[in-house]
């Protein structure tokens, strides 16, 4: 195995598959990419054995081969050359030999054959969406993912694909977060599947915001992202997902529009003062107003008030401020639609001109 190719030609995709990668490993074998050299066709794999990521790129070579590096080595040693710096790779008496101008090292290596790599023939169907879009379903809802929760189905994105939709939802229990996408995806019936946490950062991390499509693979047990240069795939959670449509709150009596940037800023003024632990904050909503209020074992206190469209009977609830920033923050309008029933149920959060993008926060006891 031999091949001639620029710093920066293999540093972006060592980049990429780079990620997933943990420093500490079970199996030494884990901590090591495979490098793959088939006519001038270099693929770099990378794999945590539920996730596994393949860039690619071209080089100048004419000896085939296969075999694995450690990652991090190998990345920082492309990073240490200079730019526009030529790399030459050579494997010699089962070391791997990269050498630039007056610089050498020598790599360990270990089998290919002993690389592990996720089993994906049981496809089931496959469809295409505009990178920026999927960017936004997941920017839009991961955030109420919940972290290391017993209930394991929690602990990542749900995707309800339908025949012209693309839903991603997602709940901690103590929040609820859905993003619609309309498009033909060309799916006859509707499915559902539960994207592991990781994967979903892993997958933001590699879409790019452009118009350009990427398609999506769907199987038995694990889904595809095919990129230009980059093809990703994880595993999915074995699961059955709560019935989320049962928590959206349907009987809100009090509809309160207000400014995105006013209340952003009054929650974020107030919370400064409140409990670093549980975050608790009280929002009173009266004719005219909304205060928002909180304190801390040291028996301090925060209040402030803004104006509000709103004429109907005070109602005070409490939050945990982060998941009204969270949601607040994740609508584009600049007009937020807060739709509430009394002190004891939850709250539908939304822009005021669209329901593409809805967000549910329980309330909280203060």
């Amino acid at each position: 195995m031999k091949f001639d190719i620029q710093r920066e030609s293999i540093l972006k995709p060592l980049q990429m598959v780079s990620g997933i990668v943990e420093k500490k490993q079970t199996l030494p074998i884990l901590s090591n990419i495979l490098i793959n050299l088939e006519d001038k066709q270099l693929s770099i794999t990378a794999t945590d054995l539920e996730m596994e990521v393949i860039a690619t790129a071209t080089v100048d070579a004419n000896v085939n081969g296969a075999t694995t590096v450690p990652v991090r080595k190998f990345l920082d040693t492309c990073k240490t050359l200079e730019d526009g710096a030529g790399l030459k790779f050579t494997i010699e008496n089962d070391k791997a030999v990269l050498k630039s101008k007056k610089t050498r090292f020598s790599l360990a290596t270990l089998p290919a054959n002993d690389f592990p790599v996720i089993d994906t023939k049981s496809q089931l169907y496959e469809f295409q969406i505009p990178q920026n879009d999927l960017k936004r379903l997941i920017d839009k809802t991961s955030f109420a993912m919940a972290f290391q929760d017993v209930r394991y189905y929690l602990n990542g994105l749900m995707f309800e694909i339908a025949p012209t939709t693309v839903k991603a939802v997602a709940t901690d229990g103590h929040r609820l977060a859905i993003s619609r996408y309309s498009t033909v995806t060309g799916v006859e019936e509707n499915s559902c599947i539960i994207v592991p946490r990781k994967a979903v950062l892993e997958i933001a991390r590699l879409l790019e915001e452009s118009d350009d499509p990427v398609s999506v693979v769907i199987g038995e047990n694990f889904i595809r992202l095919l990129l230009p240069d980059v093809i990703f795939t994880s595993k999915l959670i074995d699961g059955q997902y709560p019935n989320y449509q049962s928590v959206i709150p349907t009987n809100c009596d009090k509809q309160i529009n207000v400014d995105k940037n006013l209340i952003k800023q009054c929650l974020i003024r107030t919370s400064i003062l409140s409990n670093e632990k549980y975050r608790g904050i009280k929002l009173e909503i009266n004719s005219g107003y909304l205060r928002a209020s909180a304190n801390n074992p040291e028996q301090e206190e925060a209040e402030d008030e803004i104006e509000i469209d709103f004429d109907g009977e005070k109602v005070e609830i409490g939050f945990n401020v982060n998941y009204l920033l969270d949601a607040i923050t994740a609508i584009d309008s600049e007009i937020v639609q807060l739709n509430v029933t009394d002190s004891n149920g939850s709250t539908l959060i939304k822009a005021d001109d669209s329901d593409d993008c809805l967000y549910v926060v329980m309330p909280m006891r203060l």
